[in-house]
């Protein structure tokens, strides 16, 4: 790996992700020059200063202001959050602003299962993800999408897949489909050595691990001593018709980010596809959580 850039721009730097983006960056030496709303709060901002960043607080919808703000950076990496007014219109300014402060390279805020396979129409988060990349792929301006599954931390949230009150592991279609999982922390030390080298391709796909419904029901048995159930939840066809149907009963969410029809679609999206190879060897001296460090007995 050629490591030569080290002057990093990240955008959504005081949301979970972006903050251990930002951590892990500084601890690889990197100038990190964090993007922050105008009007956020003291403590997020004073966070970021502790931990060595440069901070421009400035309106995120001024191209010119984010443009000067990106001047002489290596990468911008985007870690923002939300639905179509920032994952498409937000991102498309920190875009067009990075396009004009020359910066060479732009990282997405994708971080998700690789949404490439999948057909339009299915995840609405995907969908606007989708969306922007049509812009972001016709820009001149070099990009690398990272493609880490689900957050590895939702298996502790009692979620369909890990059902702690049930103690059962639940699956659609086939209990041997590998779920392709990332921890946050993960995420952001890769994220970190991918905005630090030049030579990225155009998407990356990764994982800490990578398991069954099959084996996630035995590992869950062992570790906390008794019984669970591995049980069928009926096809994935099935899981896209109650979607659909619960998407178009509830038109008074669609503007909520984590309605619970947008998690049933991901629950499908996790069902629907899988990183049939892995690039998480580009950076070696990457340590990998393992599952048993994430699902632990609770006390």
């Amino acid at each position: 790996m050629n490591q030569m850039s080290n002057r990093i721009v990240v955008a959504g730097s005081t949301g979970n992700l972006g903050k251990r983006i930002v951590k892990t960056l500084l601890e690889r030496g990197a100038t990190v020059v964090a993007l922050v709303r105008t009007g956020a709060g003291d403590e997020k901002v004073d966070g970021l200063k502790l931990l060595g960043a440069k901070v421009e607080t400035l309106d995120v919808t001024d191209v010119n202001q984010v443009a000067e703000a990106c001047a002489g950076a290596d990468c911008m990496v985007s870690a923002v959050a939300g639905l179509r007014d920032v994952i498409v219109d937000g991102q498309k300014i920190l875009l067009e602003a990075a396009i004009r402060a020359g910066v060479p390279r732009f990282i997405p805020s994708d971080f998700s299962t690789d949404f490439t396979g999948l057909p339009e129409g299915e995840n609405r988060n995907f969908d606007l993800r989708r969306e922007f990349h049509k812009v972001l792929d016709a820009a001149p301006i070099a990009s690398t999408a990272i493609f880490n599954g689900a957050f590895a931390e939702i298996l502790m949230y009692n979620i369909p897949v890990l059902d702690f009150k049930k103690k059962t592991v639940g699956y659609w279609d086939n209990p041997n489909h590998r779920l392709d999982f990332t921890t946050m922390d993960d995420t952001a030390a890769y994220t970190a050595a991918a905005a630090l080298d030049p030579t990225t391709p155009q998407s990356l796909r990764i994982a800490s691990f990578q398991i069954t419904p099959t084996d996630l029901v035995k590992f869950a048995s062992e570790t906390f001593q008794t019984p669970w159930e591995l049980v069928r939840m009926g096809t994935v066809e099935e899981l896209r018709a109650q979607n659909k149907a619960a998407r178009a009963a509830n038109p008074e969410v669609e503007n909520e980010l984590y309605c619970r029809w947008q998690q049933g679609q991901y629950m499908q999206s996790m069902f629907s596809t899988e990183h049939a190879s892995l690039e998480n060897d580009q950076y070696p001296d990457l340590k990998w959580t393992k599952l048993e460090d994430v699902i632990k007995p609770r006390s």
